[in-house]
């Protein structure tokens, strides 16, 4: 039994350790521009993998049901007081395993069954946890979507107003999963207020720049705010919620024991060096590039002909509309063909498509990754070159191999964290 305990990976069970090589391998080796993934530090890697991976801890610090805990509530003091001066917030919990449990726990803390929500149409770049159908959020509630206007889309808030007043929601949700402007929160607010709704901002994407103050902050507006822990803020994956005073006790409730049992622990002291980090001065420094690097990356695949959705990007992500370069190239078609060159994406349907979710017209493009990397503005133009040539080649595999060569070039004058 203690070879077992004791043995590296590599002699324990190589298979495991061959799949992690490949996969380590394929992150140094491709350039990733998932907009909802990111590169964590060295610290927070080694955190993730931690002692605290052993602790069973249900409950809150001070109110744990387990014996062996001061350790537990240090840390998780420590991610919860971080958290909260990060984004000015009177109340932060970060057990949420993820940012649908933090969505669950809020919406079981404000709805009834069969209550009314209004939240953006996920046809429109909002989330699946917003309301789909095939979603508990879907399954539960009464869900009013809210789109972008064929105009410029972008969302109307005159619209969302009109909607309010006719369906008279006792939730509204400010967020999304691929909106690539700057949310009103303030708008929301007042909306939310006149109709007497509550109001719940999920910041999974945005919640890197509205930390260092390069996006308007939803939490003094709020009644309710939900966010990942990954993505723009470079953290573990796993969700938070950030409330005012006066719903803490509600909050707390419905993650545990409500929605959630045991926290994940190394997952917390993982959030907690994250914050660390993010409170740094050359955070902001490293949100402001990411901001560089898609309006870099939005340029350049618009000099390519490309069309972008709402005509640019406020944020770290951008919608590609392949249709005016590449009329019968679909986004599933287009994915492929540009993993095969090294350059990692995902298909994304565009406000009013007439395509199917699983074939989609567009791309969803992100530069937080990139970013982590070291990439400037320069790096953004070489890249939207080398996905033009990748989606115009047609899949030709000479052209595809050599991109491939290229691609690794680039990756080896940025390489991934790692210890």
């Amino acid at each position: 039994m203690q070879d077992v305990l004791t043995r590296p990976l590599e002699e324990n069970d190589p298979e495991l350790a061959e799949v992690i090589r490949r996969e380590e391998e394929r992150q140094q080796n491709t350039l990733e521009l998932i907009a909802s993934e990111n590169h964590v530090s060295v610290a927070v890697r080694s955190v993730t993998g931690s002692v605290f991976t052993n602790k069973y801890a249900e409950g809150y610090p001070g109110r744990r049901y387990y014996g062996g805990c001061p350790n537990m509530d240090a840390v998780e003091d420590l991610a919860r007081e971080r958290a909260k001066k990060l984004f000015n917030a009177e109340h932060a919990n970060v057990q949420p395993h993820s940012g649908a449990s933090a969505n669950i726990a809020v919406y079981m803390a404000s709805l009834n069954p069969g209550d009314t929500m209004l939240s953006l149409d996920l046809a429109h770049g909002g989330h699946l946890s917003h309301g789909l159908k095939v979603n508990i959020s879907g399954h539960l509630y009464n869900i009013v979507p809210y789109g972008v206007s064929r105009k410029d889309e972008r969302i109307d808030m005159a619209e969302v107003r009109r909607l309010a007043r006719e369906c008279k929601p006792k939730v509204i949700l400010a967020g999304f999963s691929a909106y690539p402007r700057v949310l009103d929160f303030e708008a929301f607010s007042e909306i939310a207020k006149e109709v007497g709704a509550r109001l719940m901002s999920d910041i999974a994407h945005i919640a890197g720049p509205i930390a260092v103050g390069l996006h308007p902050t939803p939490v003094p507006c709020s009644d309710f705010v939900t966010t990942t822990t990954h993505k723009t803020l470079r953290g573990p994956r796993g969700g938070m919620i950030l409330c005012h005073a006066e719903d803490a006790k509600l909050v707390d409730k419905w993650v545990f024991p409500g929605t959630q049992g045991g926290p994940l622990m190394h997952i917390i002291a993982a959030k907690a060096a994250a914050f660390a980090e993010a409170l740094k001065p050359e955070f902001k420094v490293y949100q402001q590039q990411i901001l560089d690097n898609a309006k870099a990356l939005a340029e350049s695949l618009q000099s390519h002909g490309y069309r972008l959705v709402s005509g640019g990007t406020d944020n770290h992500l951008l919608l590609v509309d392949l249709r005016d370069v590449h009329p019968d190239l679909t986004g599933k078609q287009a994915e492929a063909w540009l993993e095969a060159a090294g350059v990692i994406t995902n298909k994304n349907m565009i406000p009013f498509d007439e395509r199917k979710p699983t074939q989609t017209s567009g791309l969803r493009l992100g530069t937080p990754a990139l970013t982590t990397r070291g990439m400037k503005e320069e790096d953004m133009r070489t890249v939207a070159g080398l996905m033009h040539r990748a989606m115009s080649a047609g899949g030709d595999e000479a052209v595809v191999e050599k991109l491939r060569s290229e691609v690794r070039e680039l990756c080896a004058r940025f390489p991934v964290p790692h210890a």
